[in-house]
């Protein structure tokens, strides 16, 4: 063998074995970003009673976000719903969302995963699916992925 074919085989050996390094490190660190945020779920249950009671009556909502919608609604029950079109279990949610009633006083936000990086940044959302409901201020009170089971049913026992 010349020192070419040498060459061509070493580099692909560094390729198959650098790609592997990659999978396999990938594959670690997003398995545990799903089940780290999965777990996460955050809510002080007198401020979800009191706003419940405050806000019975008022039909829920499911609208696309706006940062001028999100504000107007601040005396609502608000959640953000972090939807990628190009997820499978944010279409899942999104339909099943569509095809039930958000409960009264409740309004969901859907807001784009890739165009809404300083929104993700802001709540922590390192995942699509992601729901994140927020006080009247905006502060987060709640986070929760239904990733594995994306269902409105899902989303309301779990963070409301």
């Amino acid at each position: 063998m010349n020192r070419k074919t040498y060459f061509i085989i070493a580099l692909l050996l560094t390729i198959i074995v650098g790609s592997g390094a990659y999978l396999i490190t990938n594959q670690d660190s997003n398995t545990d970003q799903k089940t780290d945020v999965s777990k996460t779920t955050v809510v002080e249950n007198d401020t979800v009673n009191n706003t419940s009671k405050q806000l019975a009556g008022k039909p829920g909502q499911y609208l696309e976000y706006s940062e001028s919608s999100f504000t107007a609604n601040s005396d609502s029950t608000r959640l953000l719903f972090f939807h990628a079109p190009w997820c499978p279990q944010c279409r899942s949610l999104d339909k099943d969302i569509l095809a039930n009633k958000v409960p009264e006083g409740v309004i969901i936000f859907k807001v784009d995963y890739d165009s809404n990086l300083a929104l993700r940044k802001k709540y922590g959302v390192t995942l699509q699916t992601t729901i994140v409901k927020v006080d009247g201020n905006g502060a987060i009170m709640g986070k929760y992925v239904p990733y594995e089971n994306p269902t409105l049913s899902n989303v309301i026992s779990n963070i409301l």
